[in-house]
């Protein structure tokens, strides 16, 4: 049974060459959408030799496949429908993005009196995920145990149950997902958490921007929370808030769909916003500084520009997963008025603003940025606000091995009490104890060469693996009310390592386990030689 349990948790299909294969181009006579043919393979292909096997037909056989009518919905074309390409190239995309689905291709059959029959080929993946994992970042342990399935009944409902124990809290979790709601572009969301701190409870029916052409969306969702937050200096707790929150918003959105590769689209709403922050203590950990309310309840509109603009490629951010990177513009910008009037307990703008690009100029090298800006103008200065930016360069140095280097930035403005900038073992500096430096800036780079080998054990599980270097630091560090005098300024805080990556495409969980040792080169003498960090994360 060990290959079973094993596919429950690691990953997926072999590793292919770094440029996912394109959909071959339809005869030029197809003017609309014939006959829509639906291909679904099981978890296990037991057509390929090494997976016709007793233990992965079992797997099989326990599985409850995607419906043929599920894959139908996601498809954005039907039969009748203007034979567009951009829609089919979409459609895959949007049908790779469930969780549910390890591939999506679709491709043309033949164009018989000018109708495109079509072919849409999708690959299952486990989706019923009881798991149990043990992580390790920054010094810390964390664990979680709970069971979920991600394609309920074949219908791509998700519903779990979670139980997990963190640096900040414990947790109990049941949650419910259904994006595709009576069968229609509705989105349903529900959770409620009991927290060894607090609680916390989310609700949300959207009809969202689900595809480039989509012309309006609308949607309400609420979330209340109550929790304790930490103030950190050198990887310690310091000071401590009692925090709650409640948080709804109401909004409607208009787009003129996709035109001449660009989308642009238009949004207006309402959202209560309240955040409650008091200072609180524990046992050996005094009260944090002054109280951190807010209260910013407002009207807002925003507008997002996006640009289509994307390549499939493998072996980048995945291993052995057909990846949608998006080359092209993203932008948005929303813009809030606070008034007392509003209910809120003071007069601000409050304002968003994010954008992302990338580039590449040849196969060989990928260049990504992004920046963003969130925070709030009041008493005709900056208040509560965050500057951030990234820039991400990627050399395929071979269809086996990347070259990676990372730097990114965040700056605070007039930051709020309970608002820090940490750096450390959770954010990326891996030689370091978890939220280790603080301060009201910060910088972190990281080059990385990495391996992407063609070791398959089981057909469970890609392996991978990696040799980083990390620098990066804080600045203008400033004293809590709650200890004496400035901490020390620790200046630039350099590591190195090496680690394994499994990759995680057989299952919904659909992340990259990092299994790494890291050496620190600076910091204090408390600090340990060397770090070991074990936790799952989007990328590899």
């Amino acid at each position: 049974m060990r290959p079973i349990l094993l596919a429950l948790g690691v990953s997926a299909a072999g590793i292919a060459g770094a440029q996912a294969p394109q959909t071959p181009p339809p005869p030029p006579e197809c003017q609309r959408i014939g006959e829509v043919h639906i291909v679904r393979t099981d978890v296990f292909d037991t057509r390929i030799p090494q997976e016709d096997r007793a233990l992965f037909r079992l797997a099989n056989t326990l599985h409850l496949d995607t419906r043929e009518s599920t894959v139908k919905q996601l498809l954005l074309v039907k039969p009748g429908d203007p034979y567009e390409p951009r829609l089919l190239r979409e459609s895959e995309r949007l049908m790779r993005a469930t969780g549910y689905l390890h591939d999506a291709t679709i491709r043309v059959l033949g164009c018989a009196d000018g109708n495109a029959d079509l072919e849409v080929a999708v690959q299952d993946v486990w989706t019923l995920k009881p798991s149990l994992s043990l992580g390790r970042k920054g010094g810390a342990n964390s664990s979680a145990f709970g069971i979920e399935e991600s394609n309920l009944f074949g219908l791509g409902t998700q519903l779990g149950l979670d139980f997990r124990s963190g640096v900040d809290r414990s947790s109990r979790m049941l949650s419910y997902h259904d994006p595709l709601l009576g069968g229609r572009r509705l989105d349903l969301t529900a959770s409620y958490a009991d927290n060894s701190d607090g609680t916390q409870t989310r609700l949300g029916l959207d009809r969202p921007f689900y595809s480039l052409d989509t012309p309006w969306a609308a949607g309400v969702s609420s979330r209340r929370e109550t929790r304790i937050d930490s103030v950190y200096e050198l990887g310690q707790v310091v000071g401590q808030y009692q925090v709650s929150e409640r948080h709804a918003t109401a909004y409607a959105g208009r787009s003129s769909g996709w035109r001449d590769g660009w989308v642009t689209r238009w949004t207006a709403g309402w959202t209560q916003d309240e955040h409650l922050a008091r200072p609180t203590s524990a046992p050996g950990i005094p009260a944090a500084g002054v109280s951190a309310d807010r209260r910013l309840n407002r009207p807002w509109v925003g507008v997002e520009w996006l640009q289509d603009d994307f390549r499939e490629t493998r072996n980048f951010d995945q291993i052995g997963k057909t990846e949608d990177l998006a080359l092209g513009w993203q932008m948005s910008l929303q813009l809030g008025l606070a008034r007392q009037a509003f209910g809120a307990d003071r007069n601000a703008t409050v304002f968003s603003f994010k954008v992302n690009k990338g580039w590449q100029p040849a196969r060989a090298h990928t260049l990504l940025v992004e920046g963003s800006a969130e925070g709030r103008y009041e008493s005709q200065s900056l208040a509560g606000t965050l500057f951030s930016g990234s820039v991400r360069y990627h050399l395929r140095q071979s269809d086996r091995r990347s070259f990676f280097v990372g730097l990114s930035a965040d700056r605070s403005v007039h930051p709020d009490p309970d608002q820090q900038v940490l750096i450390g073992g959770d954010s990326g500096l891996r030689g370091y104890p978890m939220r280790y430096q603080s301060g009201k800036g910060r910088w972190l780079a990281t080059a990385e060469q990495r391996w992407f080998t063609d070791w398959y054990p089981w057909r469970v599980f890609n392996v991978g693996g990696a040799v980083f270097y990390d620098m990066g630091r804080t600045w203008d560090q400033t004293a809590t009310t709650s200890t004496a005098g400035t901490p020390p300024r620790l200046g630039l805080l350099r590591d190195w390592g090496f680690g394994l990556r499994l990759g995680n495409s057989r299952s919904a969980i659909g992340s990259v386990v990092h299994i790494d040792f890291a050496f620190p080169l600076d910091g204090d003498p408390s600090i340990k030689k060397v770090q070991f960090l074990v936790e799952a994360k989007r990328s590899f």
